[in-house]
């Protein structure tokens, strides 16, 4: 796997991104999927670029992409290999422009994220890591730094969603001992949980695959875990409907 490449790439999406993020006759321009989610042109720039990238990189590895067509699941369960893509993940950050948005592309092999690929375009910022190789986190064209999980037995800090808070949070929190929060959009809470600056990420309302995959790539490969429910159970891809259920991030 060409990690460097692959990080290439996700700048390169993420700088089709700032094109239209940054021109004001093109970042309101808002449609809607058939969910009623919001899709911007930068979400279709974006996956365009990816596409495009990774069928030349790796043309025997299927697509599974939220901009991408749909893929009948008769079809996708005899991938044992695959790339699992949100071209822009925090749509409704982009459109309050917060920043708080990314590019996530990840390697699903035998259903478990095995690579995952984190952009942060208004930052600047790249987050990656690999099942074997360990996280990193790249600021700019700054040296990557390996990042890892906290591993707090007390007084965690939690992430939170900016956007799909849920009251059953509450409870999973107090069992770990998690007093503080902060917020952050997308799969940046994945991101906070893998570089220490949180310790646990519990999220009750639905997501979709694209949403988690590089997140949990990022986040395993820094030490920590993403489990089903409120666990014990491993969180896995390629199901037969690619809505995700709840699921509890640890980094301990």
């Amino acid at each position: 796997m060409d990690i460097s490449a692959l990080n290439a790439l996700s700048k390169k999406a993420g700088q089709a991104i700032l094109d239209i993020y940054n021109n004001p006759q093109h970042a309101d321009v808002v449609d809607y999927k058939d969910d009623n989610s919001p899709l911007t042109l930068a979400d279709k720039a974006s996956h365009q670029v990816i596409e495009e990238g990774l069928k030349s990189m790796y043309p025997d590895i299927p697509i599974i992409s939220e901009e991408g067509e749909s893929i009948d699941f008769d079809i996708r369960k005899n991938y044992a290999k695959y790339w699992l893509v949100d071209p822009l993940d925090g749509t409704k950050e982009f459109i309050n422009r917060n920043g708080e948005f990314t590019v996530n592309i990840a390697l699903i092999d035998d259903r478990k994220a095995v690579a995952g690929f984190i952009y942060v375009p208004v930052k600047d910022v790249t987050y990656y890591g690999t099942k074997e190789g360990g996280a990193f986190k790249q600021e700019g064209s700054a040296a990557p730094e390996q990042i890892t999980v906290n591993g707090k037995e007390k007084q965690r800090i939690a992430v939170r969603s900016k956007s799909h808070a849920s009251p059953e949070e509450e409870t999973v929190l107090e069992k770990y001992d998690a007093g503080e929060s902060i917020s952050v959009g997308s799969s940046l809470k994945f991101c906070m949980v893998a570089e220490g600056k949180a310790d646990i990420y519990y999220r009750h309302g639905p997501t979709m695959e694209w949403d988690t995959g590089a997140g949990q790539a990022v986040l395993e490969a820094a030490g920590g875990k993403v489990l089903i429910g409120q666990g014990p159970e491993p969180f896995l891809y390629n199901k037969e409907n690619l809505l995700n259920g709840s699921f509890l991030c640890l980094g301990f």
